[in-house]
């Protein structure tokens, strides 16, 4: 068994057989698609909070949806649904991005977290005390100074514990890669698993590997909450 488990874990951290670490390509799969989702997300949080009808309505609808689906049924649709489509194939670059596991593997996350993470900023713009925005126009801020300036570091700032449990799951739903055949931890668990039958110890792994990336974010997370929410009171 001790030989089993000194062969069969090392694809976790080392690349024997892969391409990529297991490690590497969860914590890869996980920085993509939460720097690009955070990105995403900071017009669309915005246009959420917008009087506008034209501007809100558009990413009301895009949330509700990414939102009401399971992130598993979004991965299965992108990576098998879209490349289906014979439209789709017969155009070259749309056929071979979708032909290609991360890439949808990447689009599937990056939305989901987008969703997310827009209506997070969008709770926090709204929860933002009406004296400051008040305080701010004296001071002749409008428009989008208004947003760079003021409103938008401070709906950041109050957002970091809703954003930290977002970055969690997020790292939690990566497992789901291993669906489109992309050799995350949850992959090379089952490869693992699949050739020693040592069920607990294969997967046993994976858990600890998840719980120390969790504790690191955790760790990360307070670090900031302590250092940019101290004006709101102590953060234990």
């Amino acid at each position: 068994m001790i030989e089993l488990l000194q062969e069969y874990w090392k694809p976790f951290l080392y690349s024997d057989g892969y391409d990529i670490t297991g490690l590497a390509m969860t914590l890869w799969l996980l920085c993509f698609s939460i720097g690009v989702g955070f990105l995403l997300s900071l017009p669309f949080s915005i246009a959420r909070t917008s009087e506008s009808r034209v501007l809100r309505w558009p990413v009301q609808f895009f949330t509700y949806l990414f939102r009401g689906t399971p992130l598993y049924v979004q991965l299965l649709i992108i990576y098998t649904g879209i490349y289906g489509i014979a439209e789709v194939r017969s155009q070259p670059l749309l056929d071979a991005f979708f032909r290609d596991a991360m890439n949808c593997t990447l689009l599937a996350f990056t939305l989901n977290t987008c969703a997310y993470t827009t209506e997070i900023f969008a709770g926090a713009i709204r929860s933002i005390p009406h004296g400051e925005v008040e305080a701010a126009r004296a001071y002749g801020l409008s428009g989008w100074r208004l947003y760079v300036r003021i409103i938008m570091p401070s709906a950041l700032r109050r957002s970091l514990p809703y954003y930290s449990n977002e970055v969690i799951l997020m790292l939690h739903a990566t497992s789901v890669a291993f669906t489109a055949t992309v050799p995350d931890i949850l992959k090379v668990a089952r490869d693992a698993n699949a050739a020693t039958f040592l069920t607990f110890q294969s997967f046993g792994i994976a858990a600890l590997l998840y719980l120390g990336l969790t504790f690191a974010l955790v760790g990360l997370f307070r670090v900031a909450e302590t250092r940019w929410m101290a004006f709101l009171g102590p953060v234990r």
